[in-house]
């Protein structure tokens, strides 16, 4: 019998699931044969820098994958990320190893080799990528927050469940490694450990202003720029606000400007809101009210709120807070104790700032009130799906065709609180949210600014489904 690549994954992964044994202990050789790396799924990087070179590796990792490309608009960072996936092969004992290099995304959904997309771009690049690859019927990992805007976020959901495709959300702390605080203490939570919830208190950590002021500048020749910036408003180039040129690690100025990223709400907020969520059972739903101050960069590279307080009311009269003053983590307060959950020594990026007590060593990533809240669940537990690595679980979720363990529907609706707090930071007043219709009730300025015109018509996502006939 013939099988293509996805079929003969999803038959081999069954087997290996029925047997006990998992694809990735299995290996490549035997699972494949000769030409295994042909028989792998097929997967290209699009986005090259700080995260994506994270990504890449997380997903080299795994026998079950091969990297055949790379994609970046930048030609320093592509050449760096093609770099990259050959040397890692090469190490593995590989001779004529070739990764292929596109500077556009859309030449890589169209070649009919690559089966998964890993998109690592910045935020408001997230949906135009992403919605594109679903609808090219490709497999996505898309970093976290999975779109730029409310809006976006919906429109990506529809093409992923239009063309039946897996998705998964860079959002790792639903995974054991590397965060194994979150599984647990959500867990606990979920299944009624401290009593009835009452409230929940998160820190999100702090961006610090540049103490720069706006200074337009020569766009580099290996970057391009118009591309770049998508359906962001036009504006001159500052390195400030794009990437660094002389460094592929540091944290990029767009995360800090808001015509690319809303700041830390959904930065780091997306991480903890996504925990807070599903701890609450309230994993497809969102908050009922939004009540949000905050202070926003002034005269500055950056544009991004710095300190913020933001109280939202859920259903089951939960209160969830988050203020610049708390821990960096999650903090779960009920009726008969509490729990706290972080990660840890390892410290928000050097850059990010803090919220003062963030970055102690000696923090523990997981503590409760007694030590009994954290002990093991019976078998009738509610619980995670099992995930010990996240581009695993990923890649698994392929080869098996199901969801993974952060799928689309329930990263739509964690960008969605933190963006609908983003809009009370904006607009300082009480708003009321619904959460089955996926709007603010009653109040058209707070709905507007669920989406954005953008620039061109050719970065505007909603265009993109209409014309492939999703609805």
């Amino acid at each position: 019998m013939k099988h293509t690549r996805r079929s003969f994954l999803k038959s081999t992964a069954g087997s290996a699931v029925a047997v006990g044994v998992l694809p990735n202990v299995i290996t490549s050789f035997s699972l494949f044969g000769a030409d295994a790396p042909s028989k792998r799924i097929q997967v290209a990087q699009i986005g090259c820098g700080r995260m994506g070179r994270e990504d890449v590796q997380g997903v080299m990792a795994h026998s079950l994958a091969r990297v055949v490309a790379v994609c970046d608009l930048d030609s320093k960072r592509l050449a760096a990320g093609k770099k990259l996936v050959e040397e890692h092969y090469a190490g593995k004992g590989e001779s004529k190893v070739e990764a292929k290099t596109f500077s556009d995304f859309h030449d890589v959904l169209a070649s009919k080799e690559i089966d998964a997309v890993v998109v690592s771009v910045p935020d408001h690049w997230h949906a135009l990528v992403a919605t594109s690859a679903a609808l090219a019927g490709k497999n996505i990992y898309v970093q976290k927050p999975i779109t730029y805007n409310i809006a976006e976020s919906i429109a990506l959901r529809k093409a992923v469940r239009a063309r039946k495709v897996i998705l998964q959300t860079g959002s790792q702390q639903r995974s054991e490694h590397p965060f194994p605080a979150f599984r647990p203490a959500s867990e606990a939570v979920r299944n009624g450990r401290i009593g009835k919830l009452k409230t929940i208190k998160i820190g999100i950590g702090l961006d610090k202003p540049s103490g720069k002021k706006p200074a337009p500048m020569t766009v580099p020749e290996n970057l391009n720029f118009d591309r770049w910036l998508g359906a962001a408003p036009e504006q001159p180039y500052m390195e400030g606000r794009v990437h660094p040129q002389d460094s592929l690690s540091g944290r990029p100025g767009w995360i800090t400007t808001e015509d690319f990223g809303l700041g830390m709400i959904t930065n780091w907020g997306a991480h903890h809101i996504d925990i807070a969520q599903w701890a609450m059972g309230l994993q497809l739903s969102g908050p009922q009210t939004i009540e949000a101050r905050a202070d926003f960069m002034q005269d500055d590279v950056w544009t991004v709120h710095r300190t913020y307080h933001v109280e939202m009311q859920y259903p089951g009269d939960i209160q969830v807070i988050l203020d610049n003053n708390f821990d960096m983590g999650i903090r779960f307060e009920g009726e008969d104790g509490w729990i706290f959950c972080t990660r840890g020594s390892a410290k928000v990026t050097k850059s990010d700032g803090s919220s003062g007590k963030t970055d102690e060593p000696s923090k523990k990533a997981l503590m409760a009130s007694d030590e009994k809240i954290l002990s093991k669940l019976d078998s009738k537990a509610v619980r995670w799906m099992p995930s010990k690595d996240h581009y695993l679980n990923w890649l698994e979720a392929i080869a098996a065709n199901r969801d993974p363990i952060a799928p689309v529907d329930q990263a739509a609706r964690s960008l969605q609180t933190c963006a609908a707090a983003w809009i009370g930071m904006k607009l300082q007043r009480k708003l009321t949210w619904d959460a089955a219709k996926e709007e603010f009730v009653n109040d058209g300025e707070a709905n507007a600014l669920r989406s954005r015109k953008p620039r061109k018509p050719e970065y505007d996502v909603q265009s993109l489904l209409k014309n492939a006939g999703v609805v």
